[in-house]
């Protein structure tokens, strides 16, 4: 199985992820969240496949979210104006986000990564 995760390296929840994987010795591709963020395309993907509400996607613990007040705006927006939204800035998305195609994950709670990767 081969993971792609979607992190950004001074996050501090990424790094537990991708040691908890590193320990686990499931091999991943790391893609810089705000260097790459995902297209549209890879965020509707991503969306569809984790079952997840598209608020779930957004890091509203992040400092760009409060600045654009997303709070408030995200409920008139629509699903289309959200994702090009996330995949505007990579700052804006939850992360880590890891798939393998199949299954998406989004942030890092350890038993959800046990359950989803190592089974």
């Amino acid at each position: 199985m081969s993971l792609t995760i979607y992190q950004y390296p001074k996050c501090g929840t990424c790094r537990k992820a991708l040691k908890w994987l590193d320990e686990k010795g499931i091999e991943y591709e790391s893609i810089h969240i705000v260097e790459q963020p995902p297209t549209q395309e890879q965020l509707k993907t991503l969306i569809d496949k984790s079952g997840l509400d598209i608020k779930k996607f957004f890091n509203t613990s992040g400092m760009k979210y409060r600045e654009l007040g997303l709070k408030d705006k995200l409920k008139d927006m629509s699903d289309d104006e959200k994702i090009e939204l996330l995949a505007s800035d990579g700052m804006l998305i939850k992360r880590p986000i890891a798939t393998d195609g199949d299954k998406v994950t989004v942030g890092f709670k350890e038993e959800t990564f046990e359950q989803t990767w190592t089974s």
